[in-house]
């Protein structure tokens, strides 16, 4: 059983991020196959957060480098999932409860899909118009305006 399936809806059609998410999928569904088989989950888990760590780390720098808003939902986002991973692994690390890893796996499968959705399909597009090639980190034409990150003017959340 997977808690999430690789599917054409996951798809931005930026290939960098595509295989980023590909492999966060994959991720996802190894912990949770290394939680039902009884095995030790912590390098499941540990594979997890450094390739969360890295994905967000990678977007965070497509923002920087097109213009969003410094402070932004889709940055807020990253903060709070990186959060709950750590806190995740302190639980099982100091507390060795591992009650919180069942249930981030879960959590996970449903918040990607609407991440990716909304705030990292509004990150590609955003990229398309100033022209950013993440290859060179380059833009058509430089950047002067910070872009708001989350729909609508002012950087307000809408959920």
């Amino acid at each position: 059983m997977t808690l999430l399936a690789w599917s054409d809806s996951l798809v931005l059609n930026q290939p960098q991020l595509d295989d980023t998410h590909r492999e966060m999928v994959d991720l996802i569904n190894g912990l949770d196959a290394a939680l039902a088989s009884g095995t030790d989950p912590m390098p499941a888990f540990t594979a997890l957060l450094e390739h969360t760590e890295a994905h967000f780390a990678l977007e965070e720098g497509w923002m920087a480098a097109t213009g969003f808003e410094p402070e932004n939902c889709h940055s807020s986002q990253h903060k709070m999932v990186l959060n709950v991973l750590h806190e995740v692994r302190r639980y099982a690390l100091e507390l060795k409860d591992l009650e919180p890893m069942h249930i981030i796996g879960k959590e996970l499968a449903g918040w990607l899909p609407a991440h990716a959705e909304m705030m990292d399909a509004a990150l590609v597009f955003h990229m398309g118009q100033v022209g950013f090639d993440p290859i060179t980190g380059q833009t058509r034409q430089p950047v002067t305006e910070a872009a708001h990150a989350c729909g609508g003017g002012g950087g307000s959340c809408g959920g």
